[in-house]
């Protein structure tokens, strides 16, 4: 046996060594257990489930799996094959493919022996027969088209892996269990990981109904837990859970790695939002309701100040303010009520820290609407205006509304989640997003206030001096250009 063939059967036993090897660090101790199961021989087959908080390196240690699993199996004729899924293509191609990557530049073995691409990662000998594929399924497909997302993997050597699993649907998974079936399979890995906030995916079955078939693994950010994550900062996680408890459906799913009783959800999809983005709208759909502008004043120096335009189905460009004094802003906001012609200003009084420029506008006969995020909805099943006004916005979003391109404004509108508490629909923290995204979500929240009151038919005949073409705006007229 030669030094090299030594050492990948080495690497296949001992998939820590593996990391330790080609990476050089030593992995967390709960990647410990997931690395040390993955090559443990006596499973041939294997399911492994990584019911995950939020952060802890979960896309790192499938990537290593998979890296472990091109270098160190198959035979000759037999070469291992594998596929690697997520719950949208986009976030496929922005986590673990690029996390395959990353550590592949780390390790000179792996950037002689195979080739990485944007849909395969293959052995240089062997392209077309040894290789993990990026595979992408429609949501909005059945079930038997779903089935076939992972069709075609048939080797005596099957690795199949699923990223942000929590909302995958169980049909995806039917080609892996049938490569997994098949009677010349001599080894078959089925790993999937995400974030225990749905009641309705395969990781929730994976830890309920099919626990028989899984290995499940907790991954938590619990101070108290010896195998938590190193890559949750424990003061912060303390701090979240004092200030919300542990109970609390967001601190269960995002910190503690535990399903909450019942299902959070993302209000919306990044699918949702990117139609919005490239809708087209003709201004008869729009031009007869009441232009507004909703006015996000930063509280915090990284934060911004946003003034974002809204006319019924159409939102347009929005401006940007950073560290700008009350002064500047209230002058903002009168060039956009003078340019765009707007009828309401519903600016976030919450806390207070608009006031001044609530103040200025006043004394420049501008009324503004303060919205008090932390008050009463108007709707009893919503906890308060916050979830409400977000609500109705996603709504309107999904019914035909008209976004700006823009990848922030993204991002802001695809991250909150929400739950129910005393049977009320509560928005996720503001704090807790701003933690995640790293960085407040000011853009969404300026379009939110826009529908923070029901909208209204635009006021006859209403123009203030030098404003053009009232109710008559294009989606691509920019305000404030």
């Amino acid at each position: 046996m030669t030094p090299a063939q030594h050492k990948i059967q080495e690497w296949r036993v001992n998939p820590v060594r593996f990391v330790n090897d080609n990476f050089h660090l030593d992995p967390d101790p709960w990647q410990v257990d997931v690395l040390s199961d993955f090559g443990n021989q006596d499973w041939s087959k294997l399911r492994q489930s990584l019911q995950a908080c939020v952060g802890p390196g979960k896309s790192a240690v499938l990537s290593w799996c998979g890296w472990n699993f091109l270098s160190c199996y198959g035979e000759v004729g037999n070469h291992p094959k594998g596929a690697a899924v997520s719950v949208t293509e986009r976030n496929l191609k922005d986590n673990l493919w690029p996390e395959y990557a990353k550590w592949q530049s780390r390790s000179p073995y792996l950037m002689e022996a195979f080739q990485w691409t944007k849909e395969r990662i293959f052995a240089k000998d062997h392209p077309e027969t040894w290789f993990i594929s990026a595979r992408s399924f429609n949501k909005d497909a059945d079930a038997e088209a779903q089935g076939r997302t992972l069709s075609g993997l048939h080797s005596k050597y099957v690795l199949v892996q699923l990223d942000e699993s929590g909302e995958i649907p169980p049909a995806v998974l039917k080609a892996g269990e049938q490569a997994m079936s098949e009677t010349d399979c001599k080894v078959a890995r089925i790993q999937q990981a995400g974030n225990p906030s749905s009641l309705s995916g395969i990781l929730y079955i994976a830890a309920t109904q099919l626990a028989h078939l899984w290995k499940v693994y907790r991954i938590t950010g619990d101070p108290d837990d010896p195998k938590r994550s190193r890559r949750i900062d424990i003061e912060w996680a303390r701090e979240q859970i004092k200030q919300y408890g542990r109970d609390n459906p967001w601190v269960m799913y995002s910190i503690l790695g535990l399903f909450p009783p019942s299902s959070i959800n993302s209000l919306l999809g990044p699918d949702d939002v990117r139609k919005a983005m490239e809708r087209s709208i003709k201004a008869d759909k729009y031009d007869f309701t009441q232009k507004r502008l909703g006015i996000d004043v930063a509280f915090e120096g990284d934060d911004t100040t946003v003034i974002f335009p809204r006319q019924g189905l159409a939102s347009f460009q929005f401006v940007i303010m950073k560290n700008a004094r009350s002064q500047d802003i209230a002058a903002r906001v009168m060039a956009a009520k003078k340019n765009f012609g707007s009828e309401m200003e519903l600016i976030d009084d919450t806390g207070g820290w608009s006031k001044g420029v609530s103040d200025f506008l006043s004394q420049a006969g501008v009324a503004t609407t303060p919205i008090n995020f932390s008050g009463k909805a108007i709707d009893p099943r919503y906890y308060n205006i916050r979830a409400e006004m977000w609500w109705n916005m996603c709504e309107w979003v999904k019914a035909g509304g008209c976004l700006p391109n823009d990848e922030q404004l993204l991002k802001e509108l695809c991250a909150p989640t929400y739950a129910l508490l005393n049977g009320k629909i509560l928005l996720e923290d503001k704090k807790q997003i701003k933690k995640r995204l790293g960085f407040s979500p000011d853009r969404a929240d300026a379009l939110a206030l826009t529908f923070a009151l029901p909208d209204m038919p635009a006021s006859i005949g209403f123009m203030l001096p030098g404003a053009q073409n009232v109710g008559k705006m294009l989606c691509d007229y920019d305000p404030y250009n």
